[in-house]
C-alpha cells in the first residue's frame, strides 16, 4: 500500500492534468493514474484532426497554448499537454488502470492493475473515448471492423463503409475518399449531423450530392462478412462489396467504474451521474467528477473548453 495522498485523480487527459495542476498549486499531495499514455484520448484521435476550438480555449492551468494555426491540430495539442505535464513535473503514473474505488474509514482505497493506493479524496476524470457504442450486429467482431479511425492511407483503393453522421464519421469518409477509397456512408438519420464542423459540412454535403461518396440515409448495417456488408435501406435490404468498416458510432464513459464506486446513475437511459454542479462532488462524499464524464451518455455536452473550471471548483471545495 502506497502512502496516503490528499487526492487521487483517475484519468491523465487534459482535465485530469488540470486537476493535478490545481492540486499542486494548492499545496495538496496528489497522484494521477492513467490507463494509457499521457492524454491518451487525444493520442487516439485521427492523425490529421483539427480541433473545433481555438487554442486559448484549450489551455489549462493558465499556461498559454501557442498554435501556428487558427485552430490547433492533434500534434500541436499533444505537444502542448506534454510540455505542460513535464515542465510542471506532474505526478502521474501511466499505463496503469484503476479497477476499484472502495471507501475505508474516512478515505478511499484505489485498486489498480499494478498497485493499491489510499487517498482522502478521489477525482474521476476518465472521459468517454475508451468504450465504443457497439453496433450489436453479426460480424462486428471481425478484424476488418474498427471503432477508431486514425490514418486514411491505410484504406487506399479499398471498399470502405463509414457508419455515422457526425465529425468523426465525416472526417473518416472525406479523408479516405481523398486517398482513393471507394466510400459508402450509412447514416441512421435523414441528414449529416448538425454539429459537424462548419468548414467541413459543405464539403461532405457536396461530395454526397455529386455522388463521389455514396450515402444511405435512414439506413443501418445489419450484418458484416469478410467481403460484404448488409445494409437495410429505405428501399429495402441490399448487400455491397466491402473490405473495411469504420464504425463511428460514438463512445461512452466507464459506467462500471462509477457504479462500483457507489455513484448513482440516472435510470432514464442517459446514465447521468449524480453530482453537485457547484462543487462537482458526487453522492459519495469525497468523490468528484471532472470533464466529459459528467455528461453520462450525453457525450456532446462537455468538452475541454467548458469543463476546465471543474478543476478549480473541486480544489476550492476540498480546501474548505
Amino acid at each position: 500500500m502506497n502512502a496516503a495522498y490528499d487526492i487521487l485523480i483517475i484519468g491523465g487527459g487534459p482535465i485530469g492534468v488540470a486537476c493535478g495542476l490545481a492540486a499542486q498549486k494548492a499545496g495538496l499531495s496528489y497522484i494521477i493514474i492513467e490507463k494509457g499514455c499521457l492524454v491518451n484520448s487525444l493520442y487516439n484521435y485521427p492523425l490529421y484532426m483539427t480541433f473545433f476550438s481555438t487554442s486559448e480555449r484549450l489551455e489549462i492551468g493558465g499556461i498559454p497554448f501557442v498554435s501556428i494555426n487558427p485552430k490547433p491540430t492533434r500534434p500541436e495539442a499533444l505537444e502542448y499537454y506534454r510540455r505542460v505535464a513535464t515542465s510542471n513535473q506532474i505526478n502521474i503514473k501511466l499505463f496503469e488502470e484503476v479497477r476499484e474505488v472502495t471507501p475505508n474509514a474516512g478515505e478511499y482505497i484505489i485498486t489498480t492493475t499494478k498497485d493499491n493506493y489510499h487517498a482522502r479524496k478521489v477525482i474521476i476524470a476518465t472521459g468517454f473515448y475508451d468504450i465504443p457504442n457497439l453496433l450489436q450486429v453479426p460480424g462486428e467482431e471481425l478484424p476488418k471492423v474498427t471503432h477508431y479511425y486514425r490514418d486514411p492511407h491505410f484504406y487506399s483503393t479499398q471498399q470502405v463503409v463509414v457508419i455515422g453522421a457526425h465529425n468523426s464519421a465525416v472526417d473518416a469518409a472525406l479523408e479516405t475518399y481523398r486517398k482513393g477509397a471507394n466510400v459508402t456512408m450509412v447514416i441512421r438519420d435523414g441528414e449529416i449531423g448538425s454539429r459537424v464542423k462548419y468548414w467541413v459540412k459543405p464539403d461532405i454535403e457536396n461530395r454526397i450530392k455529386e455522388g463521389s461518396i455514396k450515402t444511405f440515409f435512414r439506413a443501418s448495417v445489419t450484418a458484416i462478412r469478410e467481403k460484404e456488408v448488409d445494409i437495410l435501406t429505405q428501399e429495402g435490404p441490399i448487400t455491397i462489396p466491402n473490405d473495411f468498416v469504420i464504425a463511428m458510432t460514438g463512445y461512452q464513459p466507464n459506467f462500471s467504474l462509477l457504479e462500483k464506486a457507489g455513484i448513482r446513475l440516472s435510470d432514464d437511459g442517459k446514465k447521468h451521474p449524480a453530482y453537485n454542479p457547484l462543487t462537482m462532488e458526487t453522492n459519495m462524499p469525497g468523490i468528484y467528477l471532472a470533464g466529459v464524464v459528467c455528461g453520462g451518455m450525453d457525450t456532446h455536452v462537455w468538452f475541454i473548453e467548458n469543463s476546465r473550471d471543474h478543476a478549480d471548483k473541486i480544489i476550492a471545495h476540498i480546501r474548505q
